[in-house]
């Protein structure tokens, strides 16, 4: 219920996550995101340990794929330890990875709801669930390859690619920016260098759009 992209920025060191829903507060579940180590998507049924451990394991050197591949099996051992042996919910997630390399990759579980897929391109992973249909995430690949400006700029224009190609096909209600910086957060206190949060909005990439734009003039306007 959810379309996403995960990017890196080879200039600048940033990683970032652009998501979008027809699902309270999506901001709180998908991206997850360390200076220098990599950026991770996790949706539709989600695991939400696999943000975190997704980064451990690119904090230790593993590629995206062999990262996703771990994932999986940790998954399916977890099931078998709690004797659920034939239920199969990491057939129903869904994740993108991104590392500071810049190497990606992108994993839709065989009975994530339809339409469901992703795509990945040079420094970047997109994916999506209960979609319109594939153009969702061709549009999200496209409209980031096309776009100009910083990494969030990017970002939010496969999101308004994706959306303008049908989206999530119940409609809409929040979305997320995150991106990642050393050092760029909060008068230095953590990498978190933009972090903005659209819960529940009617048109939340237009409020995510003014939001940004507000976080430039606040933050980056010399006071």
């Amino acid at each position: 219920m959810t379309f996403s992209i995960a990017a890196f920025d080879l200039t600048t060191g940033d990683l970032a996550i652009g998501v979008a829903s027809r699902f309270l507060a999506v901001g709180a579940v998908v991206p997850f995101a360390r200076a220098g180590v990599g950026a991770v998507a996790t949706q539709a049924y989600a695991n939400t340990r696999w943000g975190p451990r997704g980064l451990e394991l690119l904090a230790a050197g593993r590629h995206p794929d062999a990262a996703i591949a771990q994932l999986r099996a940790e998954d399916l051992e977890a099931e078998f330890e709690r004797h659920e042996v034939g239920s199969a919910e990491v057939a129903r997630r869904q994740v993108g990875i991104v590392d500071a390399r810049g190497r990606s990759a992108s994993y839709s579980g065989a009975d994530c709801t339809e339409w469901a897929g992703g795509r990945v391109g040079q420094h970047y992973a997109c994916q999506g669930n209960i979609l319109c249909g594939p153009e969702v995430v061709a549009a999200l690949s496209a409209g980031f390859e096309r776009a100009t400006g910083d990494l969030a700029e990017r970002v939010l224009a496969a999101l308004c690619a994706g959306q303008a190609a049908g989206g999530d096909r119940r409609g809409q209600q929040s979305a997320a920016l995150l991106v990642v910086r050393a050092g760029a957060g909060f008068r230095g206190g953590n990498d978190r260098y933009i972090d903005i949060r659209i819960d529940d909005h009617p048109q939340p990439l237009d409020e995510l759009a003014r939001l940004l734009e507000l976080w430039r003039v606040t933050f980056l306007t010399p006071q």
